[in-house]
């Protein structure tokens, strides 16, 4: 059996009152009086519950049988309490399920972990829940009973990675089970309390043709993005947070051949890629002494001892930027990343800063012959006000003149209005540019149609 038969000491009968499922404004500013009733009768059950279940059997339990025994000890105090708490069926199914998250998922973060539709979960100390849903935000009527349950939630996610958080460390990058990422910082850098940030990944990775339809881009521009893999060209991706970069990156990665061994490099592993041959590696920070901390540039030097094919790495953000490139210049092309930029020129003079943060005093004209030699393509993702994220521009990096780099645009798109409903309006244009990368693309065997190239098509959205 799940529980123990420990006698269950009779609790008091509190008189419940709950918040109505939609409540109106003036509801709601009443809602945290109410709502504290409630959080007093399941942090009372709550805590009857844990003193009658044996926790070391709970993670070899099967989910299923787990979830009906825990419904069945929540019943059974309801009965020894007399059965007089004033609760409906409804009221008595959400105690019953909100109990059931607190013991076996991550409490009021629950629901929205299930919906498939929220894109971010923000946490604003225990009083606020916001939730990104189709490019917005909206206040949740969820909340936390105190800092102190929302620290449980944190303390339970950071440890089942194998991360720490406290005083001496108040800030950390986690993940979920299901690759979703997680940042947390705590007081006393967070002066109100407590900040979770949940950055959400589809349990179905999009694939390109599903960023199509979300007219993220054009048939023409996905055969383009799928040749430059196909052909090994380095690719940076740039867009600003919440762009959909990861999103890009991993449908990108789908085109590598699965005969390729491929290494990736991440701060907290939430990339999905679908082939066999995959080694992850995941940055360390410093251990309570401050010692025993691995960062990316570590990571990204010891891959290239790991014969890889292709090195992915989730994100650049610092010094690790100069042994990337220096990876994608020593014969490991195809290589992938991403760096947070508005537009790409943004993105090479960001890289060019990164480069500079190695302290290894190389001269401005040198390092800016090496960011050209080693990329080929930048790819600009956008989200739009509207909420829907576009690729917005790709440039080809066509090398150097005296000591800038150029660049050559090949499609863009440009918004051209607002809908009286809010959508954006705008069109897809190629720049008329042949690429020289059509000459890489013949000889790996690809057919390029001329006319994806002609200024005059334009794709309206």
């Amino acid at each position: 059996m799940l529980f123990s038969k420990r006698k269950v000491e009779e609790a008091p009968k509190p008189a419940l009152k709950l918040v109505d499922k939609k409540p109106t404004p003036q509801k709601r500013i009443q809602a945290k009086h109410l709502s504290d009733e409630f959080f007093q009768l399941k942090n009372r059950i709550h805590s009857r519950l844990l003193e009658m279940v044996d926790l070391t059997l709970m993670d070899s339990l099967d989910k299923n049988i787990l979830k009906t025994q825990i419904r069945s000890l929540v019943q059974r105090i309801l009965e020894e309490d007399g059965g007089q708490v004033p609760l409906n069926l409804a009221e008595r199914e959400r105690l019953v399920s909100d109990i059931e998250d607190e013991v076996m998922g991550l409490g009021p973060l629950e629901p929205f972990l299930k919906d498939d539709t929220i894109a971010d979960i923000l946490v604003n100390t225990h009083k606020q829940i916001y939730v990104e849903r189709y490019g917005k935000l909206e206040l949740s009527e969820s909340t936390f009973k105190d800092d102190a349950h929302l620290m449980k939630i944190v303390d339970k996610i950071v440890s089942s990675v194998g991360r720490r958080i406290d005083e001496s460390s108040p800030m950390v990058d986690a993940r979920l089970a299901d690759g979703s990422r997680v940042n947390v910082i705590i007081p006393p850098l967070a002066i109100d309390g407590p900040v979770l940030s949940i950055r959400r990944f589809g349990r179905d990775p999009l694939m390109l043709d599903d960023l199509i339809m979300l007219k993220a881009l054009t048939p023409g521009i996905g055969e383009i993005l799928k040749g430059v893999v196909h052909c090994r060209l380095n690719i940076i991706i740039s867009g600003g947070t919440g762009s959909g970069k990861t999103t890009l990156l991993n449908c990108l990665s789908q085109f590598i051949p699965s005969n390729e061994r491929i290494v990736t490099v991440e701060d907290a592993a939430e990339l999905q890629l679908k082939q066999d041959h995959i080694v992850r590696l995941e940055t360390r920070p410093p251990n309570i002494e401050g010692k025993g901390e691995v960062t990316s540039r570590d990571l990204v030097r010891n891959c290239l001892r790991m014969r890889p094919d292709r090195i992915i790495v989730g994100e650049v953000r610092g010094s690790e930027a100069f042994d990337m490139l220096q990876a994608m210049n020593t014969g490991h092309d195809g290589s992938l990343t991403t760096v947070h930029a508005n537009t790409p020129r943004d993105a090479l003079m960001r890289i060019e800063s990164m480069v500079s943060m190695a302290n290894l005093d190389i001269p401005i004209e040198f390092m800016r012959r090496f960011i050209a030699s080693a990329i080929h393509i930048i790819i600009q993702v956008s989200r739009l006000s509207d909420g829907t994220r576009k690729i917005t521009s790709v440039q080809e990096i066509t090398g150097m003149e005296g000591n800038v780099i150029t660049t050559q645009e090949l499609f863009s798109f440009n918004s051209t209005g607002v809908e009286p409903d809010g959508k954006i309006k705008g069109h897809f244009r190629f720049q008329g540019v042949r690429p020289r990368f059509v000459d890489k693309f013949v000889q790996h065997g690809m057919e390029v149609n001329r006319e994806i190239f002609n200024p005059d098509v334009v794709y309206e959205v």
